[in-house]
């Protein structure tokens, strides 16, 4: 159906031709993105036309004005229609009627309506008060009536816009500054806002204002196309709802990318980030612009004053060969050639992330028009530059960004292109995988007077993730990739081997440490051998921390450092050549013993609880005040018999108690003390309300175990009685045996996604299979639950191979049921 025949249904049928008209329209296959939002704004401008002239016999004084998003022509399926009549204060009662024969049959199809009605004065003073109202009218657009009328207010919105500038641009700085503390970063957000989180729809249109007022107009090239990719997503995510939403939640990710035409949600997510990208940069250029005029107008007229008159000449201060600071910038230096020296970008970048100091957009762009590659391998001087400019701190966040927004990144480093806007489908990483390189980076430059080669450290940290985005395992296809990329940088081959050996076992230390026996010699050699050297232990060892700082709060704490710590000493040991001792059962501490010898003599379990905080992990100062407690330290001594697992996993689990980290083994009790006695030591919170008293936990543990408290049928009633929200489909728990993790035991692995009960539901199948939990490391990160079981038969010997895979098999049946 063509527009015209859509605009006569409209025009013959009144509101239901008008929504059978739009209704054909939005379900038009052929007909999408701009075209269809041209479409859909002249059909309903036609509409409205309609109504706002039936019946009436003098349209002068009064015209209807579309404003915002629909006087910009961005009707999505569900968008408000934002509207303004105005009048010029005549005959009120008709102004009034006129307003109910157009807002009541908006109303009645059901669509949202934000409405005023004005005078041009009032519609004037209004804008002074409210910077949004403004804004709103900096895109008012004539639909009908007294087309002077809405001239004249056009005219005077925009001389008021431009006449105030240098106080409304502040205040609108500031307002889209508060907005993207609220809804954080479009570019890495899960599910981001594409209206208000920073370099959504809401930057785009503020950029809009900027240029209007005629102090600064930001960088066009690809703003338009970003615009565009965002109103796209926008409007499948209304046809695949059904609602006015702009928030792109994780479970319509996939319907959104099927109404595109794109492969997948992950392929959607990185169009909607290298949109949000480029409305980022140019925010941030662009207000850059504008401080730096706003400034030079309240300055120039006393330096003129000073000067005699004539025009000032800005300083020029150098910074490296070719590069200078001007006016706060990172400039070119008037000799400077960059298509003679291929190694002026990195040194530019290195010299402004060092004075901290951003790049200027001209110097970025002259230097990605012009600048020849580097040869293969890189001179010494590039490869220092990248160094330095990776070592510099947060300034490289802004530096880098400069340069990757003109595709200086990918020519330099090729292989960067496969993670560029790479979501990471993670709830503990909290950056896309090339930001989150970036922020390793940056916090590896805090260690690098730990280690005798920072440079190896820094760019460990830019590459360890490089594999992310190919299939397999990404720290093996990283480390292939490292060795390519670090020969073409220009390290020599022993440096390349350290840095494919980090890449490729940079998640090592801290996998081991949560998730191993640290008491098992086995554990200790397997990582001196995959190190090799005391020195890569020490890069990995910074690189550990960096990369688990970078990642977000939930992947580091005290507790990990400590075990990774532990770790790095026994392994630096043994690359000493001291042999670690075969260890018999753990050696308690005072309190530990304690516990254990009261749990011998009574027969009984016996606890403690005590409460948990930590420093920040960077040690940075801790605020006044008590410091925060992070959960309660849950001491369990247990003589040793079956079921024990199940049973405290269990109570905890009755009494909403979340477990974050869990250990369990043998205790050696003092001479003269008989008994076996496990020991659990647990990290808990109360998922909500306040924790159970130890009591409490004590005497429905002891029921546990003697068999009086029905666990599971406690869990199914509150399951049943409030069944949990499902959003998101987890992906399937998955049960591996780890080979050659021990000597003593058989190391089973569970990844699943954490749930109440989930421990108890372990313990229960491990006690069906037969098997013996001899220690056990669990941890909580984000929504995963990553959990390692030291197991052995009967006997007390590992299991055989068959069996153990049988085990794991069962095992993760039963999570997935």
């Amino acid at each position: 159906m063509t527009s015209t025949d859509m605009r006569n249904d409209a025009e013959d049928s009144g509101p239901s031709g008008y929504a059978a008209a739009r209704l054909r329209l939005l379900t038009e296959e052929a007909r999408s993105g701009p075209p269809r939002r041209a479409a859909l704004s002249r059909l309903t401008d036609e509409w409205l036309t309609g109504l706002f002239t039936a019946g009436a016999e003098d349209l002068r004084g009064v015209s209807l004005v579309a404003v915002g998003g629909y006087g910009r022509g961005e009707l999505s399926p569900r968008s408000d229609l934002d509207l303004l009549l105005l009048h010029d204060g005549g005959d009120g009662k008709a102004v009034a009627a006129l307003a109910d024969r157009l807002w009541y049959p908006v109303w009645d199809l059901g669509l949202a309506l934000d409405h005023s009605v004005r005078t041009p004065a009032e519609a004037r003073r209004t804008a002074s008060e409210d910077l949004k109202v403004q804004l709103g009218l900096l895109d008012a657009r004539h639909l009908a009536g007294d087309l002077g009328l809405t001239s004249a207010l056009r005219t005077t919105v925009l001389a008021d816009w431009r006449n105030q500038a240098p106080k409304r641009l502040p205040e609108l700085q500031e307002l889209c500054a508060e907005r993207a503390e609220r809804q954080g970063e479009l570019q890495y957000l899960l599910e981001p806002d594409l209206k208000e989180a920073r370099g959504g729809l809401r930057d785009a249109t503020a950029l809009r204002a900027v240029a209007a007022s005629w102090v600064a107009d930001a960088p066009r090239e690809g703003l338009d196309d970003a615009r565009r990719r965002l109103l796209d997503v926008r409007d499948a995510l209304h046809l695949a709802t059904g609602r006015a939403t702009d928030r792109l939640a994780l479970q319509e990710q996939d319907q959104v990318a099927a109404e595109l035409g794109l492969l997948d949600a992950d392929t959607l997510l990185r169009q909607v980030y290298e949109a949000a990208r480029v409305v980022s940069y140019a925010s941030d250029v662009t207000w850059r612009e504008v401080g730096r005029v706003l400034r030079s107008r309240a300055v120039r007229p006393r330096l003129r004053a000073m000067l005699g008159g004539g025009k000032p000449v800005a300083e020029r201060s150098p910074l490296a060969e070719g590069v200078v600071e001007q006016d706060g910038e990172v400039v070119l230096a008037r000799a400077a050639r960059p298509e003679r020296d291929p190694v002026l970008p990195l040194r530019a970048a290195a010299a402004a992330a060092q004075a901290g100091l951003p790049l200027s957009l001209h110097a970025v762009r002259r230097l990605a028009a012009t600048v020849r590659p580097l040869p293969t391998p890189w001179p010494a001087e590039a490869r220092e530059q990248l160094v330095t400019l990776l070592g510099s701190g947060p300034p490289t966040i802004e530096v880098w960004e400069a340069l990757e927004a003109e595709g200086l990144i990918t020519r330099l480093l090729p292989d960067w292109e496969r993670v560029r806007c790479r979501p990471q489908r993670n709830a503990v990483h909290i950056w896309t995988v090339d930001r989150h390189l970036i922020e390793t980076a940056v916090r590896a430059s805090e260690f690098t007077r730990r280690v005798s080669r920072p440079d190896l450290l820094l760019v460990a940290a830019l590459l360890h993730d490089i594999g992310k985005g190919w299939p397999g395992d990404h720290s093996v296809a990283g480390e292939i990739i490292v060795k390519d990329v670090a020969a073409r940088i220009g390290f020599d081959r022993a440096d390349v081997t350290v840095l494919s050996t980090l890449v490729r076992h940079h998640l090592l230390l801290v996998e081991t440490a949560t998730r191993r026996d640290l008491e098992d010699p086995a554990t200790v050699r397997s990582v001196a051998e995959a190190v090799g050297s005391q020195s890569t232990l020490e890069l990995l060892h910074a690189l550990t921390e960096a990369d688990a700082l970078a990642t977000g709060p939930a992947a580091w704490s005290t507790w990990r450092a400590s075990l990774v710590t532990d770790l790095v000493k026994r392994v630096a040991a043994v690359l000493a050549g001291d042999e670690p001792d075969e260890p018999a059962t753990a050696a308690a501490t005072a309190e530990q013993e304690r516990l254990a010898i009261e749990a011998v003599a009574t027969g009984s379990p016996v606890l403690a609880l005590r409460a948990q905080t930590e420093p920040p992990a960077d040690d940075t100062e801790q605020p006044p005040g008590d410091p925060e407690p992070l959960g309660v330290e849950l001491l369990i001594a247990v003589p040793d018999r079956e079921g024990v697992l199940p049973a405290v996993a269990g109570v905890l689990a009755v009494h909403r108690l979340t477990v974050r980290t869990a250990e369990l083994r043998a205790l050696d009790l003092p001479d003269g003390v008989e008994g076996s006695v496990l020991l659990l030591n647990w990290r808990v919170a109360a998922e909500y309300g306040s924790l159970p008293q130890a009591a409490r936990l004590r005497a429905d543990l002891v029921r546990a175990l003697d068999g009086t408290l029905d666990i599971a049928g406690r869990l199914a009633e509150r399951d049943a009685a409030y069944p949990r929200r499902r959003g998101v489909i987890a992906p399937p728990p998955r049960v591996t045996v780890a080979p050659a993790a021990s000597r003593h035991a058989t190391v089973i692995e569970v990844r699943a996604q954490d749930a109440p009960g989930l421990l108890f539901r372990i313990g229960t199948a491990l006690d069906d299979a037969g098997v013996r939990v001899r220690s056990m490391h669990v941890s909580t990160l984000g929504a995963n639950a990553v959990d390692a079981f030291y197991v052995t038969g009967s006997d007390g010997s590992p299991l055989p191979g068959e069996e153990a895979t049988t085990v794991a098999r069962k095992l993760e049946e039963t999570l997935r049921a």
